[in-house]
């Protein structure tokens, strides 16, 4: 068979359509890849060192009515969020159902573990699609969201501080503020010089950035940086424009307080951790926050790590023990989310095929008439 122009022109427009494709397939491949990579090797120094036989006993002796317990703190947590995403929403002229709103959230859980992050525009999408709202402006409300949780994040963190100072507030001292002074001390002698240093340096960075603002847009961290000031002035601004601000006030408080209780009730599954305070509970949450913050599927490892170093430099408590912890809280978490998350996921899906069918048999109706 001989090939004419336009069948060769059409073959190599085929093969141009496919390269970015599969650039784009590859990158993300890599992308999951990497991140699963640096997971494992995040799991492999966080239960370095630790005995396996010792860690599994403990487990074994785990009493798994406190980890039921915590996913039902859980579940509530994402009621609560989806019915605060509602409220955020509102301002914006429309009105999603919970119902709706809910499945979306927790597709957007599911994804995560797919890819960080990737939830975040999964959960809009999925939620534009069902309710007819525009994507960017669902994107909207997320940052809006994120902007929210950090000021919880801060008032828990000053919670934190205040209610035991002595304890939390001499670690972050010896484990970070000290280190950096003795360095400085022994390089430059005194204290004081350490303090003018410092001040010194803050006001030159300062006055560079001030010089230096234009330049400094092409960089994504300046860029990034902005786009957080716009959502938290956006942020300020939806509130003040909600119906119910109050109930918006209450979800804020209520999710959070359902993630400590969520992260405290474990303590009691495990009989050599069951005399930690709620106190306690809240510096598991913010240090297990910082795990799951790391770029890592689902926080893989870099939890498990820096929760069980915490409860090992903290507490005095063995390794092993802080292993178990970690295992017991975020496992039962993530096997949990990805569960409601697949349920959710099967739903819609089922959802969107029963309205394609209502709509195809809409249509020799219509045509009939």
């Amino acid at each position: 068979m001989i090939q004419t122009r336009g069948d060769l022109s059409g073959h190599h427009d085929q093969q141009n359509h496919l390269i970015p494709v599969l650039k784009k397939t590859l990158s993300q491949i890599l992308k999951v890849a990497g991140f699963l990579a640096l997971g494992i090797l995040l799991l492999y120094f966080a239960f370095r060192g630790i005995a396996l036989d010792s860690l599994l006993e403990t487990l074994r002796e785990a009493n798994f009515w406190w980890i039921g317990l915590s996913l039902v703190f859980a579940l509530i947590a994402f009621l609560s969020r989806a019915r605060r995403w509602v409220l955020l929403i509102e301002p914006l002229g429309y009105s999603p159902s919970f119902r709706n709103t809910y499945h979306s959230l927790m597709v957007g859980y599911l994804f995560n573990y797919a890819l960080p992050r990737l939830g975040e525009v999964t959960r809009c999408v999925t939620l534009g699609k069902k309710e007819k709202i525009p994507v960017d402006s669902l994107i909207g409300t997320v940052i809006m969201e994120r902007v929210f949780d950090l000021i919880m994040l801060l008032l828990i963190l000053l919670v934190l501080l205040v209610g035991r100072m002595e304890k939390f507030g001499a670690f972050f001292s010896e484990q970070v503020i000290m280190p950096l002074q003795q360095k400085f001390e022994g390089t430059f002698g005194g204290a004081l010089l350490f303090w003018l240093l410092f001040a010194g340096s803050l006001a030159i960075v300062l006055m560079l950035l001030y010089f230096y603002r234009k330049r400094l847009d092409h960089f994504i961290v300046v860029r990034k940086s902005r786009d957080i000031i716009k959502g938290i002035i956006g942020g300020l601004k939806t509130f003040y424009q909600m119906k119910h601000k109050w109930e918006f006030v209450f979800h804020s408080f209520f999710i959070w307080f359902n993630y400590i209780m969520m992260t405290w009730v474990v303590v009691f599954a495990l009989r050599e951790t069951s005399h930690l305070t709620f106190i306690d509970g809240i510096f598991l949450l913010v240090v297990g926050g910082l795990g799951m913050a790391a770029p890592v599927t689902g926080g893989f490892g870099a939890y498990h790590w820096i929760t069980s170093r915490g409860l090992v430099y903290v507490y005095g408590l063995p390794l092993e023990l802080g292993g178990a912890y970690a295992i017991l809280t975020h496992e039962s978490n993530s096997l949990f989310t990805i569960l409601l998350g697949a349920v959710s996921y099967t739903l819609i899906l089922l959802s969107r095929k029963k309205e394609s069918l209502n709509v195809s048999e809409d249509s020799p109706t219509k045509a009939e008439a």
